[in-house]
Order: structure tokens, then sequence, then C-alpha cells
């Protein structure tokens, strides 16, 4: 089990219960749920069985946001190292990782690890991550994003990590395949598995507030590969990861009251968000951006055959 430093949460109280000597790279890592005890507990079980990795420790975090399974109290019984916080049942993932990273900001942190609930990791996925972390930047001075690809569980085949962009107009992109050895750079990044050292944070902060549930992960990387901050897709495969970029529109059978729904929901289309992700990094597709939105939301046909 890697060696955690965790806190008990009730309320706005904290009690020490259990304390492990800090190592001198201490790294947070940080972890929102939501009514999926399965799912997160599986994932909080891949990280304390991970062996350790020589000159690191790690404190655990774990944001559950008002879970009706009630997700939190039950892995802070089985994990009592993880320490869990409480969040009000509207955070949504970026609200629920912006929560708990900037509780894990009031201490020194060497580095954060953002993880998805829903990943394992592998036997050796610290060893990858912070083997790679420590070849390119033995004396843990620079900024920088280290990226753990997942493979599908059903497929195997790669599900998320890094990305690079295909055209800097568009931002059409795509997943970089990882080596099995090497270390490869990119562009943008996924946040399934996603370390980000502490000289990174002071440059470009945490993940932006103005989106709820999607989109921050590819804006942060962006705004990091913008900044020069280089992003690194680490060697082989870091965790298991299901797939679930699936079509994102509705059919032309659902109502038009349902598609605009989808179109709005944060979950789904996000119009606004997503309007003001294309604002921020890709000014000059904004028009085809707009009009592809509104032709998936009133001509689901016309789009399902443009598509297939």
């Amino acid at each position: 089990m890697p060696m955690c430093t965790a806190m008990y949460y009730s309320g706005d109280s904290a009690m020490p219960i259990f304390t492990a000597e800090r190592m001198d790279n201490t790294i947070a890592i940080l972890v929102t749920a939501y009514n999926r005890y399965e799912k997160t507990r599986r994932c909080i079980r891949s990280v304390c069985d991970q062996p350790p990795v020589e000159g690191f420790s790690f404190d655990v975090y774990l944001l559950d946001d008002a879970s009706p399974d009630h997700t939190g109290a039950r892995i802070r019984e089985e994990f009592p190292e993880v320490q869990v916080m409480n969040g009000s049942g509207s955070l949504y993932w970026v609200g629920g990782m912006r929560t708990v990273w900037q509780e894990a900001l009031k201490k020194e942190y060497q580095a954060y690890l953002l993880l998805n609930d829903d990943v394992e990791l592998l036997p050796d996925a610290f060893v990858q991550l912070f083997e790679s972390y420590r070849k390119m930047d033995p004396g843990f001075t620079g900024s920088a994003l280290y990226i753990g690809s997942t493979r599908d569980t059903a497929t195997g085949k790669l599900s998320y990590g890094g990305r690079r962009l295909l055209n800097h107009i568009t931002g059409k992109n795509e997943l970089i395949q990882p080596d099995p050895e090497l270390i490869l750079p990119a562009e943008m990044a996924h946040a399934n598995i996603l370390l980000v050292t502490r000289q990174a944070v002071d440059r470009i902060g945490i993940l932006d507030g103005r989106f709820t549930q999607q989109l921050a992960d590819y804006d942060y990387s962006l705004r990091a590969f913008k900044k020069a901050i280089p992003l690194y897709v680490c060697p082989g495969y870091t965790g298991i990861c299901t797939d679930d970029h699936g079509k994102n529109w509705l059919p032309q059978e659902t109502s038009l009251r349902e598609r605009l729904r989808y179109l709005y929901h944060p979950k789904h289309l996000a119009y606004s968000e997503y309007l003001y992700y294309m604002r921020r990094h890709f000014p000059l597709f904004v028009p085809v951006a707009f009009l592809k939105l509104w032709a998936k939301t009133l001509f689901p046909i016309l789009w399902t055959r443009l598509k297939s």
C-alpha cells in the first residue's frame, strides 16, 4: 500500500486517524465520485495495491458529491487512510475535482495526480508514471503534465490518454498510442490519469470552473501546451477504463424538447461551455462549431447520414 497521510472529515472538522512518514516528494491523489461505489472502490483498491515507488509518498483525497449510495462513507470505512470530503450534490466532475484540488493546495505537494474513479490502475502504474517523472525531471523542479494511457475493459483498445492536434484551426485531434518503452510528447490530454507538477499549477492554476462536467481536461492541457509546459505520455498502459464516448446526438424520433435539453445539458453537448472552449482555443472555427451543434439538434437524421 502506498504511504498515506489521511484525515477523517466530518463537516468542517478534521481529525487525523493515520499518519505515515512523508518523504521529500509527496503526491496528492485526487478523485471525485458520485453514486457508483463499486467502481470507486475498485479504483481506490488499485491505488492502495500499488507497490512503493522509491522516493515518493502519497496522500489520497476523495470527494463524494452526496452520493445516494453513500460512496464516501463506505470508502471511509474500508479505506481509513483515504481523506474523504463531502460535496453538495451539485458539483459534477469539474466542481468535485476543483474542490478536492483546492483542499490539497493547502499543503506542500510535489505534484497532483488526477484520477477518474472509473479507472483501475494496472499493477505497475505508479512505477511508469513516477519513473517517467524522475527521468524527464531528475531534480523535480520543472513544469510538466504526465499522462497515463488506459485501455478499454471490453476491447483492450486504447480508450483515454494523450492526444495530438491534427489541425490547429479546427481542433481536430487523435489519441496517441503509447509506446511500450518510450515517453512520447502530446498536445492535449484526458484527465483520467494525469499527473500535474506543482510548478505547472503555479503557472496555470487548476481546472477552469467555467466548465461543469467535460472539456475541462482538454482546456487545461491546451493551456499548458500554449504556455510551453511539456505534456508527456508515459510508456505502456497504466490503467483500465471503459471508453464511454458514443454518438453525441439524439435520434430524430426524440422530441425537439428532449434534443434541446440534450444540447444545453452539461453532461451532453454543453452548448455554452463548448462554444467557450472553442472561442478560447480555436476561435476561427467557432462559426462552424455553432452550426454543427444546431445541425445535430434540429436535423439529427441528416447529421446521422452525414456521419455514417
